[in-house]
């Protein structure tokens, strides 16, 4: 399985099957993937019956063109590479990516190129998963559609988090997909907000 495959599997996960909210400003979405996303997608307007029908083969598209080549995913560390796409298809490639960026102390332009990638190579992969999943929830907790959306955004933040921090190599496997962190999880997470507050 290519980490693409391994991350979108767990993407996918958290955006379950066929939703239309009242309160999501997306509309209809099928797998994550919004009617507007499928348009563009497909060059031409598609039916709700259309994208329910949505193939696997187009699916991986999406996400592939979409969202993880936007956040440069196959050159980013493994774990890192996770958090910045989850962010992407769940906030926007541009604000995953800024996510990351200042979790790395790179430029947050919102476009992750060489410097970024350089500076997630460079920096402790534990300290820049809880830095970006922490800045996320931060401004996450600021939407004002939180009141409806706050409970399942925090648990797919805090699976992400778990799952990148095994990805990076820094957990111990645990029953199913889920990991499950050493012990040294929460000094570490300790030390990533000591970075936060300092605005790093």
């Amino acid at each position: 399985m290519s980490r693409f495959d391994e991350c979108l599997k767990i993407v996918l996960k958290h955006e379950g099957g066929w939703a239309n909210h009242p309160s999501d400003p997306g509309g209809a979405t099928m797998k994550g993937v919004t009617i507007a996303v499928f348009e563009r997608f497909k060059g031409r307007d598609v039916t709700h019956a259309e994208l329910l029908a949505i193939s696997d083969e187009d699916l991986q598209a999406i996400y592939r063109k979409g969202y993880w080549d936007k956040v440069r995913g196959d050159q980013l560390p493994r774990g890192l590479d996770l958090v910045a796409f989850d962010a992407a298809v769940n906030s926007g490639p541009s604000q995953g990516a800024k996510w990351l960026q200042r979790a790395v102390a790179a430029v947050d332009d919102g476009k992750i190129g060489p410097d970024t990638i350089a500076a997630a190579h460079s920096i402790d992969p534990v300290i820049a998963i809880n830095n970006a999943c922490e800045r996320r929830l931060a401004m996450l907790r600021g939407l004002s559609t939180w009141h409806a959306f706050g409970r399942g955004w925090t648990a797919r933040v805090d699976d992400i988090r778990v799952q990148a921090l095994g990805m990076a190599g820094r957990a111990e496997r645990g029953p199913g997909l889920r990991q499950r962190p050493t012990g040294n999880f929460w000094a570490e997470v300790a030390e990533a907000f000591r970075g936060i507050w300092k605005g790093n």
